[in-house]
C-alpha cells in the first residue's frame, strides 16, 4: 500500500485532511494537512507526534518528518478540491496549452465530468482535468 493511501484514513480519524505528501531528498517526508477553520502550529505538532509513533510501529523508513499547513495558496490536488473551492480565485498550470496559454487565472466554477470550469476574463473556460499540471488557490490581498 502506498503511503498517502495509508495516511489518509489515519489523518481523517484525527480530524485532518491530507492535502499533499512530498518525499524530499535524504529521507525527508513533508506532509501538508488541512481542516475546516485552518491549521495551527498545535495541529502540526499533534499530527507530527502521532505519525512519528505510527511510522515507528509500522517500520516506515524516513529520516525527517515535516508537517505543515498548505498555506493561503493551497494546492488543488484531488477532484473534490475543485468542488469544495468553487467560487474561489485559482491559477492553473496546464500540461498542454489551451488557446496558446499554459497558465490560466480566474474564478473556479467547479468540476463537471472531469472538466474543470473557470471564468477567465469574463469568459467561461473548460479544461480537461488530465491537462491540469498544477492548480492553486490565489489568495486575495
Amino acid at each position: 500500500m502506498d503511503l498517502p493511501t495509508r495516511l489518509e484514513p489515519v489523518l481523517a480519524g484525527l480530524g485532518y485532511e491530507l492535502v499533499l505528501l512530498e518525499r524530499a531528498g535524504r529521507g525527508q517526508l513533508r506532509l501538508f494537512i488541512d481542516k475546516p477553520g485552518g491549521i495551527t502550529i498545535d495541529d502540526c505538532v499533534a499530527v507530527s507526534n502521532h505519525l512519528t509513533h505510527l511510522f515507528t510501529v509500522e517500520n516506515i523508513d524516513y529520516d525527517r518528518l515535516e508537517v505543515s499547513s498548505p498555506g493561503l495558496d493551497r494546492p488543488l490536488v484531488k477532484p473534490q478540491d475543485y468542488v469544495r473551492f468553487a467560487g474561489e480565485q485559482v491559477t492553473l498550470k496546464l500540461r498542454v496549452p489551451l488557446n496558446n496559454r499554459r497558465r490560466l487565472s480566474g474564478q473556479l466554477v467547479g468540476l463537471e465530468n472531469d472538466t474543470v470550469k473557470l471564468i477567465v476574463d469574463g469568459t467561461e473556460v473548460s479544461v480537461d482535468l488530465r491537462n491540469v499540471d498544477a492548480a492553486r488557490l490565489r489568495p486575495m490581498v
